[in-house]
């Protein structure tokens, strides 16, 4: 039955559904708080939302019994990847992908901030933020790991290291992305 209701629930939810979760000024606050993070650091930050998976990765799921936590790793590779975050300029992009039907958080972090962050504080900060997503409060999850983020790109690449201020008006959307 497990299996059963995964299949249908990915079917039924689509990207009305990860728009309808936040709202318009859900958007709107995430988007400011991007950018307000943006201003004090180096870095870049990407929130990446989506619904529910493709057919052809929950399929390594249902069919080959994969574990969903690893597939839900790949999806979110995979965003990395087509979102482009592994190409800022000082290699310290990062992704918030949150998928819902899976009530999931990952972040993925670029080289060079990736080798600075322990394993362990990504995962604080995503099971805080799955705190909250788990309780209906997407966007206070999302708050939280904005937040985190935040905090370890203001403290690994402050905004006095980034040397081309145009870097303020370059980069990844601030803009939450429905994948």
């Amino acid at each position: 039955m497990g299996k059963l209701m995964r299949l249908l629930r990915h079917l039924w939810l689509d990207a009305h559904d990860a728009e309808k979760a936040l709202g318009k000024t859900g958007f709107d606050r995430l988007e400011q708080r991007i950018a307000a993070s943006e201003r004090e650091h180096g870095g870049q930050i990407c929130l990446c939302i989506e619904a529910s998976l493709p057919l052809r990765y929950l399929w390594r799921n249902l069919l080959r019994n994969e574990p969903i936590e690893s597939v839900i790793a790949d999806r979110a590779l995979t965003m990395f990847g087509k979102q482009r975050v592994w190409d800022t300029e000082h290699n310290n992009g990062v992704l918030i992908y949150m998928l819902l039907a899976e009530h999931e958080i990952d972040i993925l972090a670029d080289r060079a901030l990736a080798k600075r962050v322990p394993t362990e504080t990504w995962r604080r900060t995503i099971d805080a933020a799955l705190a909250h997503f788990r309780r209906g409060g997407v966007e206070d999850g999302l708050n939280t790991a904005i937040d985190d983020v935040h905090a370890l790109l203001v403290r690994h690449f402050p905004r006095a290291l980034a040397n081309d201020e145009d870097m303020l008006h370059k980069g990844l959307p601030d803009r939450p992305v429905i994948g």
